[in-house]
């Protein structure tokens, strides 16, 4: 569909595939259902309940006081999938179902069907049904689609931008969210946020990145981006009020490594944490594919955004603090 967009009245009315500003067709980096003035006529249509980030989106909507509804349709079931945006008729779907593997993604090595099934096919059919319904998809993908490599290497800044091409394919997992974000980025009414190792300031739950890494033998040491949950899903919610599309880099400005996150974890919440630490190619003997270690340029979402914090800053406030132990 094309789709017109009104910057004094922050509103996008659906024509037919892409988007006149000003005269002129551009790219949709904005589109979707008019505000409609505030969040009461806000009504998001959320799937993925049982994940992690699914449940924080309905508690995030609870307390703005936003009216949510979980999908319950399969999404890699077109009819269902109708029937919950007939049934709920909102004004933004956000897709926060996926699969990423129990305990790990090394799970999706040796479930290959089962991760197209959700991870393409799914996110692919969501897309479509909302493109045909006129309704914006915020999409929570990922950013372990990239790895350092001679023009981006560690330490450097140099980091991956929106428009980069993804060259990393060492894990299935990786493979296939690689490809749907590809296939997706033909649809215009949809917001593609790149998350990276995900961190919240529930330290007691186990998809947490801080939590995982405490309870290994052994970790590696390599600056990462890296997406603060408590920061960042508000503003993705902001996101969905603008009528954002495109593809985000969805993390803090910045890299932090395992070891200077270890070493705030011994600072603010236990004195006599240890750990040790092992190389990449010692890793490699324990798991089953390779990870994707990265820089992602955060600048698009910080000039959107210009209040969020860097990843170093954003984990003392809305991680560490929030969790210190007092003497």
């Amino acid at each position: 569909m094309y789709n017109f967009y009104n910057h004094r009245r922050a509103q996008c009315v659906y024509i037919k595939e892409r988007r006149v500003e000003d005269g002129e067709i551009v790219l949709g980096e904005r589109m979707g259902a008019e505000a409609n003035g505030g969040e009461k006529q806000l009504k998001f249509l959320i799937y993925g309940r049982s994940g992690w980030i699914g449940g924080l989106l309905g508690k995030l909507c609870e307390e703005r006081g936003i009216q949510y509804e979980y999908g319950t349709g399969r999404l890699e079931n077109r009819s269902s999938l109708e029937a919950d945006i007939a049934a709920v008729k909102p004004s933004h779907v956000f897709n926060a179902a996926g699969v990423t593997g129990r305990p790990n993604v090394d799970w999706c090595e040796s479930h290959k069907v089962e991760t197209i099934r959700t991870n393409v096919v799914g996110t692919l059919t969501l897309a479509d049904v909302c493109h045909h319904k006129g309704l914006i998809l915020i999409n929570y993908a990922t950013g372990c689609i990239f790895e350092y490599d001679s023009s981006h290497t560690l330490g450097s800044g140099i980091a991956f931008k929106e428009h980069d091409t993804p060259n990393f394919t060492g894990s299935f997992y990786s493979k296939t969210k690689a490809m749907v974000e590809d296939l997706v980025g033909n649809y215009e009414n949809v917001c593609t946020l790149r998350v990276r190792m995900p961190i919240s300031s529930d330290l007691s739950n186990p998809r947490n990145f801080i939590t995982k890494i405490t309870r290994y033998d052994k970790v590696v040491d390599i600056p990462n981006s890296m997406t603060i949950l408590d920061e960042l899903l508000p503003i993705s919610l902001e996101m969905a009020k603008r009528n954002l599309t495109g593809i985000w880099n969805f993390t803090n400005p910045g890299v932090v490594s395992h070891n200077e996150i270890l070493q705030m974890y011994k600072e603010y919440v236990d004195p006599n944490f240890t750990w040790k630490n092992f190389t990449l190619e010692e890793q490699a003997k324990v798991i089953v594919a390779p990870r994707s270690n990265n820089e992602l340029d955060a600048s698009k979402l910080k000039k959107e955004f210009p209040q969020l914090l860097s990843i170093k800053d954003s984990l003392v406030k809305y991680v560490f603090q929030p969790n210190q132990k007092k003497a």
